[in-house]
């Protein structure tokens, strides 16, 4: 799990930026935060997000990201991507989360229930963050986005507990595919 380190945001209008998430060892508490503006934004007690009307709310409570792509970026960029990297409150360990079903379930720990929303779409503050030109194309055309996840029954999460997909729908439409026809294959 990772959490917020808060700071100035001088890549968006909004005043200050919860993309810097640190892991922690600390078990969290995972609840429905509301609606994006009124809300708490995150679904995770103690994390912060800065932009609420782009980010956060109900259908973006969770953001996964898998270790093993963090792993394939760090190769490609050469140099190290610590978990939380890419602004993500969970990164995954042998769940393939761009190939997770819109709609799947994921049952964490002892009772945590999330549901797979959508992919993350890149925007600026995660452009500036991540201080490489070019990055928001670069990273639309991996089409390995993550996942935002909405949580079905609260529960308390730490790190290192085990992720089961414990539902599946019966359509075909994954977190990648979506991606792809909100970015590069919108025909």
């Amino acid at each position: 799990m990772n959490i917020a380190h808060v700071q100035p945001n001088p890549y968006k209008t909004a005043d200050i930026t919860g993309i810097d998430k640190r892991p922690t060892s600390d078990p969290i508490e995972v609840r429905a935060p509301g609606m994006k503006d009124g809300g708490a934004g995150s679904g995770l007690a103690g994390d912060t997000i800065g932009d609420r009307e782009s980010h956060g709310g109900d259908d973006q409570a969770v953001y996964a990201y898998a270790r093993e792509d963090l792993d394939r970026w760090e190769r490609e960029l050469g140099r190290t991507l610590t978990s939380g990297s890419f602004g993500e409150n969970l990164t995954t360990l042998g769940v393939d989360v761009n190939g997770a079903l819109i709609g799947e379930r994921w049952t964490i720990g002892k009772g945590l229930v999330l549901e797979v929303t959508s992919p993350r779409v890149p925007c600026s503050t995660f452009r500036g963050w991540m201080a490489i030109p070019g990055w928001l194309k670069t990273f639309t055309a991996a089409s390995i986005p993550g996942a935002y996840l909405r949580v079905v029954t609260p529960g308390t999460v730490s790190a290192g507990d085990d992720i089961v997909v414990s539902d599946r729908p019966s359509h075909e439409v994954t977190v990648a595919a979506l991606f792809r026809s909100l970015t590069i294959e919108t025909d």
